[in-house]
């Protein structure tokens, strides 16, 4: 994925640190949703756990990244295609958990529109799922 990791700093109202880059351009290398857990990983000693923690908070918080928790429960985070912002995420689309290779992947399928009972308010809508990846297929 190209994306300006400054850019997208500036149009959200974040000063763009030196961390708060590096972890976006980290987070856009794949085509897959990383976790937290690898994410420390590629990062090493650059960023420190609480604040990998907190840059990914601001980020969900903003409307820049999207989570998603996996078959394990641990959360993944991918870009946000779409316009999304603090007020709401309008990046609402079908993930697939590979369950071999336990990667996660935004797929380009609206999620199904639910219909709320009545004082009910949906922030957001989240559908995965499940099964063996093109990659893991052709092993």
């Amino acid at each position: 994925m190209n994306i300006n990791p400054v850019s997208i700093l500036k149009e959200h109202d974040l000063k763009h640190t030196k961390q708060r880059v590096r972890v976006l351009e980290e987070i856009a290398l794949d085509s897959v949703a990383i976790s937290q857990p690898d994410l420390e990983k590629k990062l090493g000693k650059e960023i420190d756990r609480v604040t990998l923690y907190r840059i990914l908070n601001t980020y969900q918080e903003k409307g820049i990244l999207h989570r998603i928790m996996d078959m394990n429960g641990t959360a993944n985070y991918a870009v946000c295609t779409s316009s999304c912002s603090e007020d709401h995420h309008h990046d609402e689309h079908v993930h697939f958990n590979c369950t071999n290779c336990n990667k996660i992947y935004c797929l380009e399928v609206e999620a199904p529109r639910i219909k709320m009972p009545k004082g009910f308010t949906a922030k957001t809508v989240s559908s995965i799922a499940y099964g063996i990846c093109e990659k893991c297929n052709a092993i």
